[in-house]
């Protein structure tokens, strides 16, 4: 064990030095990237940014009441189409026409004779002859209200009649409910911030574990079958050599999550997306930190599980061409690990997630997801987390007995049977 920082640092500096690492992060942050600048390209090639506010003309020779009370109506503030409303006196005005040429201006609205009180009929005049969807939905909009005014002029205020037009809203509320990480009642559902973060960990935690995990039983498996592991052995203990290549690849891990975090970050401070988390109602003050915390934490020792798993199962192949069937197993059980809770963000407390998140194979992510955005009370945590870390220490004496045993089997790929009369024979 006295050389187990020497192997920690020489896997460390081996796997970064290499181009599967090198190339594989870069296509990550590459991905982030532009899936993150998505929307801006989109604007850039359509235009849309240098648009603004759709120009509207309204045409006033008729001389109702009608287009003096369009042109004073004011959009609700949450509305997310822009409308610029332009009077003119008729539709020969020479910068009306100007515009329509230009394609500066969209079109024009003319009335005709009212039969009522209300509003009279209305046309829209254009270049394409038709009329784009949302602005059709902000023009009714504001007929609707102007028609509302003339029906009911002298007996409303004007706080009334914008009162008759603001929007209902429906606030929801949980029944009931049971006690938070902080063993208080939660009677909100998560803030949307939330859901982010947690489906961002668990994605970026599965890539993690499943890539590292690879990498180690693909070395491992690789120094057999080049013989070096013989070399190896004379050297340093096999119990250095498998703990010392975890570790390290551990810290490769960690590397990784930080390049990709940091360019996460560096992606939201650029000018263009500096409004991105406001634009979908996202609130930062409202993250939870303990999700951050507890993500580590579970982090590292669904790691470690894995790991060893990857490592016990490299140590008994011989050749790189039957790792992939070998660790199948492993690998399955990691895309259950990740789908359980993938699948559950929106209904994150039911009955499959909860024992999800107790059972050790799958508890990293599941209660993951349960603490980010479910109903999970801290003793459920500590719970989870002694049952993981008890069974990462079972895993632990288990994967060392098979690495000892497997790193010195060569041929065939070892059946269980042969692998416990192995260990027999070595007296491990």
């Amino acid at each position: 064990m006295n050389k187990l920082g020497t192997i920690i640092g020489f896997t460390f500096k081996n796997k970064v030095r290499t181009k599967s690492f090198s190339i594989t992060t870069l296509i990550i942050v590459l991905l982030i990237t532009i899936g993150m600048n998505i929307p801006y390209f989109i604007d850039k090639f359509n235009g849309d940014d240098e648009a603004g506010a759709a120009r509207i003309g309204v045409v006033t020779e008729a001389g109702t009441p009608v287009s003096e009370l369009l042109l004073a109506y004011t959009a609700p503030e949450d509305s997310e189409t822009q409308v610029s409303l332009e009077s003119y006196a008729s539709a020969e005005d020479a910068a009306l026409q100007k515009g329509l040429k230009e394609g500066d201006i969209k079109g024009y609205l003319t009335f005709g004779t009212a039969a009522g009180g209300g509003v009279p009929p209305v046309t829209y005049h254009s270049n394409e002859g038709e009329l784009d969807g949302d602005i059709q939905s902000y023009l009714q909009a504001a007929l609707q209200q102007v028609n509302t005014q003339l029906i009911t002029e002298g007996k409303l205020t004007q706080q009334e009649v914008s009162a008759i037009f603001t929007p209902v809203t429906i606030e929801t509320q949980q029944i009931g409910g049971g006690s938070g990480t902080d063993g208080a009642s939660q009677d909100e559902s998560a803030p949307a911030i939330n859901y982010v973060i947690v489906y961002v960990l668990l994605m970026l935690f599965f890539l993690s574990i499943m890539l590292t995990g690879n990498m180690i039983a693909a070395e491992v498996t690789a120094e057999k079958s080049s013989r070096i592991m013989e070399i190896l052995i004379t050297s340093a203990s096999p119990l250095s050599q498998m703990f010392g290549k975890v570790l390290g690849v551990f810290l490769v891990g960690l590397l990784q999550i930080a390049i990709i975090a940091a360019s996460i970050a560096a992606n939201l401070m650029l000018p263009h997306n500096s409004g991105i988390l406001t634009d979908f109602d996202l609130d930062l003050s409202q993250l939870n930190i303990g999700i951050l915390v507890y993500g580590l934490i579970l982090y590292i020792l669904g790691f470690f599980l894995y790991a060893l798993m990857y490592a016990a199962v490299g140590s008994i192949v011989s050749r790189t061409e039957e790792l992939g069937q070998a660790s199948m197993p492993v690998m399955m059980l990691g895309f259950v690990n990740y789908y359980i809770p993938t699948f559950s963000v929106s209904a994150p407390d039911t009955l499959l997630v909860k024992i999800a998140s107790y059972v050790p194979f799958t508890s990293p992510l599941s209660m993951l997801l349960r603490i980010g955005v479910g109903d999970v009370a801290v003793w459920e945590i500590a719970v989870s987390l002694v049952i993981l870390l008890v069974t990462i220490f079972l895993l632990g004496w288990l994967a060392a007995k098979i690495y000892r045993t497997g790193v010195l089997m060569y041929g065939k790929r070892p059946s269980i049977k042969e692998i416990r009369k192995a260990m027999k024979a070595y007296k491990i």
